[in-house]
């Protein structure tokens, strides 16, 4: 199956004005599991370009609040949105995060991919870990977790772990996932306190 850059989902976000097709996938998480409501404070992980974003400000209303985390700049600015351009595995991400009192934090961060499978996968898987780390640290009790992951060996691993800090821990593989892609979505329900 050859790539298609502009399949039906890239014409979607076109036009509904979101600036990736990537926010069907959050859409559908959130339609599914029922993660985000009015008022809400979540962190949005490798949010660039910004649909993910987008979708969280629609959802949580201006009551809420969106701290969107990525290395590389957002393409869409909004109320309600703080942004900080560092590398999550910066020291100073964990050290401004601690305190538990977040509501969710989502994660689309994806590894600059090389074309050697193992070591994409084994760069995605880090970069759950640190996802759900951030999470230890932020997420309230009873709050949330999603965190994109590229299909491997260290799947059962991380999904371990994540069970160790939510009571319910789920993968899915949303539809708009492009054909040939190994990406799923580790879901992490109602932190443990």
């Amino acid at each position: 199956m050859s790539y298609q850059p502009q399949d039906p989902y890239f014409h979607r976000a076109k036009a509904e004005g979101y600036v990736a097709r990537s926010v069907y996938k959050l859409q559908e998480l959130d339609q599914r599991f029922k993660l985000l409501r009015p008022g809400m404070r979540i962190i949005d992980l490798g949010a660039a370009p910004g649909s993910w974003t987008q979708y969280l400000v629609q959802r949580i209303g201006p009551t809420g609040q969106v701290l969107a985390i990525d290395q590389q700049p957002l393409r869409w600015e909004g109320a309600g949105v703080e942004f900080w351009q560092i590398d999550v595995f910066a020291p100073e991400a964990a050290e401004r995060l601690t305190g538990r009192s977040w509501d969710g934090l989502v994660s689309d961060m994806a590894p600059a991919t090389t074309g050697n499978r193992s070591t994409d996968q084994t760069r995605s898987a880090q970069l759950v870990a640190r996802a759900l780390e951030l999470a230890q640290l932020a997420v309230r009790p009873g709050g949330f977790w999603v965190a994109k992951l590229l299909e491997g060996p260290q799947r059962e691993a991380l999904t371990a772990q994540a069970r160790q800090t939510f009571q319910g821990v789920v993968l899915l593989r949303p539809k708009s996932t492009r054909k040939g892609s190994t990406e799923c979505f580790l879901i992490g329900q109602k932190r443990l306190p």
